[in-house]
């Protein structure tokens, strides 16, 4: 088990919640788009941080997007394991290589 792993547990418990008990369940109760909205939000400010050369800034910012991923991944019932088994199929490969051999479409 993993940080990211005991995050998505909790994550996973605060589904179908009271959306006044939790954030996570006030954004799940939201669904899916919306929970994929905040990523994106998310992802943007970490970006900014980056560019800024701000590294505690873009660390703080990039422990958002990490949750807000576990939070759209389970708005659309999709496992950190499942994710972490693409990584692993992966590795070893080049990007360009694994890249190019990506189905088009």
């Amino acid at each position: 088990m993993t940080l990211l792993h005991d995050l998505e547990t909790t994550i996973l418990s605060r589904k179908g919640a009271d959306a006044s008990s939790s954030w996570t369940a006030k954004l799940l109760s939201k669904g899916p788009e919306k929970c994929a909205e905040k990523f994106g939000e998310e992802a943007i400010e970490a970006i900014i941080e980056a560019v800024k050369d701000d590294r505690a800034k873009l660390a703080s910012e990039g422990a958002d997007v990490l949750y807000h991923f576990l939070v759209m991944l389970a708005a659309r019932d999709v496992a950190l394991d499942d994710v972490l088994t693409v990584l692993a199929e992966r590795q070893g490969l080049s990007g360009i290589a694994e890249k190019a051999a990506r189905p088009k479409g």
